[in-house]
């Protein structure tokens, strides 16, 4: 089972999954059936990503990315969770940094008004003190 990831196929072969007992709702079932989905992607040796897009990935992400699904009742249900978990998380690691803040200095009509406000509030919090005799 591949998955796709903005038109990057990842292979079976670098995906490694895990299963085992889950807590959580099933009743009995969940003492005997393996629900609980561990996917494991090995991001570093992967071949599914160029190298730029790669190293971007893993300046946010491990080597390893680990996504452990056990909210459902059913081994399938938790598998197409784990999936749909990893697709999200390469993803927001795909993206490209935000453009760096062109830094501005505060308007003349803003730093008046701040000050204004200080004295005022700076006023009020006089008055609030024990009235003089």
């Amino acid at each position: 089972m591949t998955i796709i990831v903005r038109d990057h196929v990842i292979s079976d072969a670098d995906l490694t999954w895990r299963f085992s007992r889950s807590s959580g709702p099933g009743g009995q079932n969940v003492n005997t059936t393996d629900t609980r989905v561990q996917l494991t992607f090995d991001l570093a040796g992967s071949d599914a990503f160029p190298d730029r897009l790669k190293q971007r990935m893993l300046t946010r992400l491990d080597a390893q990315v680990v996504v452990v699904a056990a909210e459902h009742r059913s081994q399938l249900r938790n598998r197409r969770a784990a999936e749909d978990r990893l697709v999200q998380l390469l993803e927001g690691a795909m993206r490209p940094p935000p453009r760096p803040r062109v830094p501005t200095k505060p308007s003349k009509g803003s730093q008046q008004r701040r000050i204004h406000q200080k004295k005022r509030r700076g006023e009020t919090k006089r008055l609030r003190g024990r009235p003089e005799d």
